[in-house]
């Protein structure tokens, strides 16, 4: 079986890819009946020589391969028929901005697989780039805090080359005894997790956090049962939560009034409750200087979300008397950090990670029979038509939702 490695061809562009040329060399010795061969690129953060040098082909041509690798969207017109396809393809949650990319898969009979969709049986994902926008958010967090008042200013993470060098960056300034409230439980917040903890911020429970006085900084990390709570008064219930989140409202605002950096990293579920909403953001007592919204959900959970920022200008202003946005440095601004693409700050550290889940979980498949049903879940789109898995994205691939 053939592999090709795509060229990203998104803009602004991503450095990110699937595998480093190491890793692939580790794809044939454990795999020798696959072949790679690589698409040539000036943007990937891994050279075409760095591929030449391991003995992969370069090309300008991948039609003789059998399954394409990327990392973004790939643009319809790039996409070669009757091929199988793996990238993010931002369609299973019927984002309308692609919808001409599905029915593309489907007029071409491209098999696609989403990274997202590569799951186990109970549906837990088993590869992405989370745990590195964790990483990359609470540095971003960090640096617009110091921003915002003046007190450092650390590089941007895109011009650091890995997370041990943003770790050290954060070590250099004095932080002031400031409380950062983190939310979730997954790989982002945990990558944002190794950041406070390789800053040597001391990791405090939630009731310390919530009444106690420090006079150096501190973190707790809250999942939600902590800042959710049924609307009757009821004990609250996890499995009953998620299976009825109409039932619960947020108490997050016990959090806002006591802490200084907020960093979502959390996944939130269609119709879960607001975590942050605009009440709580305008309220005298809310103490919040900046929000790291790593999930960064837009009309989502946190109401000062307003919109994405970008790698160029990673932070905005949100006036919360008013619920707009204003200049980050405007005196009674909160300071909003919503980069929806933070990984791609990280290139080489989240392209060697993603390797790694990768060949772990997905190539095994394709020479043992796919044993675990790895592809045949992943699977959007066979023989010019949705899977039955997907069949519910129909309506919105004809352009009725």
């Amino acid at each position: 079986m053939k592999f090709g490695i795509v060229k990203e061809r998104k803009n602004p562009p991503d450095r990110r890819v699937v595998f480093t040329p190491s890793e692939l060399l580790e794809v044939t010795k454990l795999f020798p009946k696959a072949s790679i061969k690589i698409e040539s690129s000036d943007v990937r953060v891994f050279s075409d020589s760095e591929y030449t040098d391991k003995g992969f082909e370069v090309s300008d041509n991948l039609s003789d391969c059998d399954v394409l690798l990327g990392v973004k969207e790939i643009p319809v017109d790039a996409l070669l028929p009757n091929k199988k396809y793996f990238f993010f393809s931002h369609t299973i949650k019927k984002q309308a901005y692609n919808r001409k990319l599905l029915q593309a898969c489907i007029d071409k009979n491209i098999e696609l697989y989403d990274h997202e969709t590569v799951v186990e049986k109970d549906n837990t994902r088993l590869i992405g780039f989370g745990r590195y926008a964790g990483i990359v958010g609470a540095y971003n967090g960090i640096r617009a805090f110091g921003l915002k008042f003046d007190l450092f200013n650390l590089p941007k993470a895109e011009t650091l080359p890995n997370q041990a060098a943003l770790i050290t960056q954060l070590k250099k300034p004095f932080l002031p005894a400031i409380k950062i409230v983190l939310t979730g439980r997954g790989k982002v917040a945990m990558g944002a997790k190794e950041m406070l903890d390789g800053m040597k911020i001391k990791e405090v429970s939630v009731d310390a956090y919530l009444q106690n006085t420090y006079t150096y900084p501190v973190y707790t990390i809250i999942d939600v049962n902590d800042y959710n709570t049924h609307k009757e008064g009821v004990a609250f219930d996890k499995s009953d939560f998620y299976t009825n989140p109409q039932n619960y409202v947020s108490n997050f605002e016990r959090f806002a009034e006591v802490s200084d950096i907020f960093m979502a990293g959390h996944f939130y579920g269609n119709g879960a409750p607001v975590i942050l909403s605009k009440e709580m953001l305008a309220s005298p007592k809310c103490k919040l200087k900046v929000v790291t919204d790593i999930s960064c959900d837009i009309n989502g959970p946190i109401a000062c979300t307003l919109r994405a920022s970008t790698i160029a200008e990673p932070s905005y202003g949100y006036l919360p008397g008013e619920h707009k946005e204003v200049d980050m440095f405007h005196p009674s601004a909160i300071v909003v950090m919503a980069v929806d693409n933070l990984p791609c700050e990280l290139p080489k550290d989240a392209s060697e990670g993603f390797g790694v889940m990768f060949l772990k979980h997905v190539i095994p498949a394709f020479f043992n029979g796919d044993a675990d049903g790895v592809l045949e879940r992943a699977k959007i789109t066979e023989n010019g038509k949705l899977t039955t898995r997907f069949a519910y994205l129909q309506n919105y691939l004809d352009g009725k939702e």
